[in-house]
């Protein structure tokens, strides 16, 4: 799937929320800049967030309310051992009113569900970003 516009990918974002049912666990795949906190931003919508949704990069993870639940939202990029943050994601993953979204999980790839939704997101020459669906599920 090709997405042209950062309103594109918002919306791809509410579609991935239509699609889910909680406990939910969302991985985004990609470089720096290749969207991944605007998609995330576009799932928040879809779950009926009214909160801004920003980039967790320097807090680790941010939580954010909806009327089902909670989306939680981390960035692993800047841990190379998540140390205790793999415990508060654990705690978030085992919670059923909560959507758990992960960018940069390679540090905690082994405590992700077997079953999980996966997006790889690449950035293309042109702007576009290819999606590439590894869904484990």
């Amino acid at each position: 799937m090709i997405l042209k516009s950062e309103e594109e990918m918002v919306e791809f974002g509410e579609k991935i929320a239509r699609a889910i049912s909680l406990p939910c666990c969302i991985e985004l795949v990609g470089d720096v800049g290749t969207g991944k906190t605007t998609i995330t931003k576009g799932i928040a919508k879809g779950l009926g967030v009214t909160d801004e949704v920003t980039s967790p990069s320097f807090m680790i993870s941010k939580r954010y309310e909806f009327p089902e639940g909670n989306l939680v939202h981390y960035d692993f990029y800047r841990l190379k051992e998540p140390g205790i943050m793999s415990e508060d994601l654990m705690e978030n993953l085992a919670d059923e009113k909560t959507v758990t979204v992960v960018e940069w999980g390679d540090s905690v790839a082994e405590l992700l569900p077997e079953r999980h939704k996966k997006y790889q997101i690449l950035l293309k020459e042109d702007g576009t970003r290819e999606i590439i669906d590894e869904n484990v599920s």
